[in-house]
């Protein structure tokens, strides 16, 4: 059986993830490690509900929140790991893809803490554009729709039903009104991620992984913004330079896990939003969720 491992970015976060790992043998010391990193309590943020007093300790501030899913994506697959289970390829959502990249060793866990501060740093203060959700819509129309508008770009392409835009907020807002769908919704974010309005910190990002070793990696890798396998390290680091500012393409990537006929996809997070989307886009492919210290098998 061919096992996929995936992990979620943005969006999967929770109150509470933090407590469902507490139990696991390096949750201490990872949380303490990037808490020193960020000059914050991570471990706190994840427990706490919004504090409108301090952004700094709201779990959805994209400063928290990337560092904090990666903490509890990269605690739970080194626990599977280290029960025996291991994946035949693996692939991430955004953030998740460094995950995935941490998962088959092309960096150390040290590595993607630095990273993961400055990419969300620049990300934090992006300030241009924004997005927004679209479910249930005929495709045809929506290319036709973002052909038509020149700062629009489909930023996550997430299955065939379920998109997310990115561009500016005019022209957003113009697009609702012309658009048939079941759902319009604006997403509060501080930029247009995966969008050319996102190439300043691209190309500063891409600057900074210069400074960082792309080893080869222990199993192929499915990348945003190329979902093909691929385990050749160069390669790899193309990618991921090009993610800020290309669209994650989600559809495309369960589109080739699903050419293998026994297929097993596991979602290792706090949620369930990979495997919703599974669910709904794929047919007779076995799905599980690792989410919990009391959960490390499938």
């Amino acid at each position: 059986m061919t096992v996929a491992w995936v992990f979620p970015g943005q969006g999967s976060q929770k109150i509470g993830m933090a407590k469902q790992i507490e139990n696991l043998s390096q949750t201490n010391e990872r949380f303490s490690y990037a808490s020193e990193i960020f000059e914050r309590n991570l471990f706190e943020i994840c427990e706490l509900n919004f504090d409108s007093t301090n952004p700094l300790n709201d779990l959805n501030n994209t400063s928290n929140t990337q560092i904090c899913l990666f903490l509890v994506e990269s605690i739970l697959l080194d626990a599977l790991k280290e029960n025996g289970f291991k994946p035949t390829y693996v692939a991430g959502h955004s953030l998740g893809e460094i995950t995935a990249l941490y998962c088959a060793d092309v960096f150390s866990f040290e590595d993607c803490v630095s990273l993961i501060k400055v990419r969300s740093q620049l990300m934090v203060n992006a300030g241009e554009g924004s997005m927004a959700a679209v479910i249930g819509f005929d495709r045809n129309q929506l290319e036709l729709l973002v052909n038509k508008f020149n700062d629009i770009v489909i930023a996550n392409d997430n299955s065939s039903s379920q998109v997310v835009l990115s561009g500016s907020n005019q022209s957003l807002d113009n697009l609702s009104r012309e658009i048939s769908c079941k759902r319009f919704l604006k997403l509060n974010v501080s930029g247009a991620f995966h969008s050319p309005f996102m190439s300043e910190p691209a190309a500063r990002f891409s600057e900074y992984l210069k400074k960082i070793k792309f080893n080869n990696p222990s199993f192929p890798v499915i990348s945003n913004s190329e979902p093909s396998l691929c385990s050749d390290p160069n390669l790899l680091k193309v990618r991921l330079e090009k993610q800020m500012c290309k669209g994650v393409r989600w559809r495309e990537t369960m589109d080739l896990m699903a050419k293998d006929s026994n297929l097993h996809i596991v979602e290792i997070g706090p949620s369930n939003v990979l495997s919703g989307l599974g669910k709904r886009h794929l047919k007779d492919v076995k799905i599980s969720q690792v989410s919990s210290y009391d959960q490390i098998s499938y």
